[in-house]
């Protein structure tokens, strides 16, 4: 073994990266629509609120979930 190949520890955990989502593109497509509804109609204002709030309450909910399925040292005390 060469000065520069080194015996490199196994990793102590998997990293956790979440799934792909479409809610983060709902989110911005609600708030696009809502705040284009301003200067046009309010049933825009209304549909894009509703949206997005929908999908900040997915978005949320999926959140909380993952972390609640994270191993029991990574829970927030």
């Amino acid at each position: 073994m060469s000065g520069l190949e080194k015996d490199v520890p196994p990793a102590g955990e998997e990293i956790h990266l979440p799934g792909g989502s479409l809610q983060p593109l709902g989110l911005s497509v609600g708030l696009t629509v809502a705040i284009v509804g301003v200067t046009t109609s309010i049933v825009l204002v209304v549909a894009g609120v509703l949206l997005s709030v929908a999908m900040l309450y997915g978005w949320i909910r999926d959140a909380r979930k993952e972390f609640d399925e994270l191993p029991a040292e990574h829970a927030h005390h």
